[in-house]
């Protein structure tokens, strides 16, 4: 089974065993998740059922692997001709899922 989830403001196609990193969601490691499922469909495509918003009756269950952050990315701001430069940093915080089943 092939399923469409939402966290975090977007959106991610998902079948059981995939692991994947989403945005933060709370949970230490070991910790069960159930997600909305907007879509889902069987492996040939012929069985879709389609939310409005929410598919009633499925969910997706996965474990929390892991809770980490990102690596650096530089942010810059230069301005020409006016001596300004400003250099700063960012690491986005993740989690790792691993999807147990799709139902």
């Amino acid at each position: 089974m092939i399923a469409v989830i939402r966290t975090g403001g977007k959106q991610y196609k998902v079948k059981e065993g995939e692991i994947l990193k989403i945005e933060k969601i709370v949970g230490a490691a070991g910790d069960k998740v159930d997600f909305e499922v907007l879509l889902l469909s069987d492996e040939e495509g012929k069985d879709v059922k389609v939310g409005k918003p929410l598919v009633s009756g499925a969910k997706v269950a996965a474990e929390i692997l892991e809770q980490g952050r990102a690596r650096k990315i530089n942010v810059i701001k230069y301005k020409p001709k006016v001596r300004y430069r400003r250099k700063n940093g960012h690491r986005q915080m993740f989690t790792k899922i691993k999807i147990a089943s799709v139902k």
